[in-house]
């Protein structure tokens, strides 16, 4: 049994509910609280880009932009660039509830830049803008950890709902390594990775990464495997996006080729 199919609507949900359970969570942290997700941020600096990353998202879609626009500085100078600490948490709240509202109300058949994959542009927007947003909610939620001790959405290990983890799954081997992949830019193991999520009753799906640079590919489906890590997908959302997955994971064979996965694609712009 594999997990239901995921929509725009369902997408625009998590992302709206995400972007809350984010600031939320950066509420109780602090600006000045270190982001174990992402070595060298304070919490101002996560509020920052996800801010950013909302607004640009917003503009294609809004705007219907056939390209992305020229220019645009690094990551630090996007970062300095952020509005000052007491403006920031009401600019961040502003840039995701617009966002929210330009994707609720898009038209399914609208045309923009894109750079996965997807059923259409919107259904791209909606789901890489949900998946950023709540892997960066665990961000928050993982610098907020002992604030509200044993609360899920504070706390511990951040949940997820099964279904939208392995989605976020999905997009991550499917879209980004498959990407990385397609453009010769693949430098992972010469060994191939199995992925299984295993929710018992709810769901089962698994994928297969195969490096090396002859035969290099992603696909869906188990199969033989060099390291094979099973898991519930929300841990193994986590992992694979390497942030803390907390427990319930499995690995067997060459723990080396799951390291090397996790090293070989890190989304730093997305």
């Amino acid at each position: 049994m594999t997990y239901e199919p995921c929509d725009v609507a369902f997408h625009v949900s998590h992302l709206r509910r995400d972007g809350e359970l984010l600031a939320a969570a950066a509420g109780r942290a602090g600006l000045d609280a270190d982001v174990p997700g992402c070595p060298g941020w304070q919490v101002r600096d996560l509020l920052t880009h996800v801010g950013f990353v909302h607004r640009w998202a917003a503009g294609f879609v809004r705007d219907r932009l056939s390209r992305p626009a020229g220019g645009g500085g690094t990551e630090q100078e996007m970062l300095r660039s952020g509005p000052a600490d007491r403006s920031l948490p009401g600019w961040f709240a502003d840039g995701h509830a617009s966002l929210v509202r330009t994707l609720a109300a898009a038209d399914p058949g609208l045309t923009c830049w894109t750079f996965l994959a997807a059923p259409s542009p919107l259904a791209f927007w909606a789901r890489r803008q949900a998946h950023e947003t709540a892997i960066h909610r665990a961000d928050a939620q993982q610098a907020a950890r002992g604030a509200v001790a044993g609360d899920g959405n504070g706390a511990g290990t951040p949940s997820f709902e099964p279904r939208f983890a392995a989605d976020g799954i999905d997009e991550l081997i499917m879209g980004f390594a498959s990407r990385s992949i397609r453009r010769g830019r693949w430098h992972g193991p010469a060994a191939t990775l199995a992925i299984w999520a295993d929710d018992g009753p709810a769901a089962r799906a698994g994928w297969l990464v195969t490096g090396g640079p002859d035969g290099a590919g992603v696909a869906r489906g188990t199969g033989p495997a060099d390291c094979t890590v099973t898991g519930p997908a929300a841990n193994l959302y986590l992992l694979l996006w390497n942030r803390d997955p907390g427990g319930e994971i499995e690995v067997s064979g060459d723990p080396g080729v799951l390291a090397g996965f996790r090293d070989e694609l890190k989304v730093t712009w997305s």
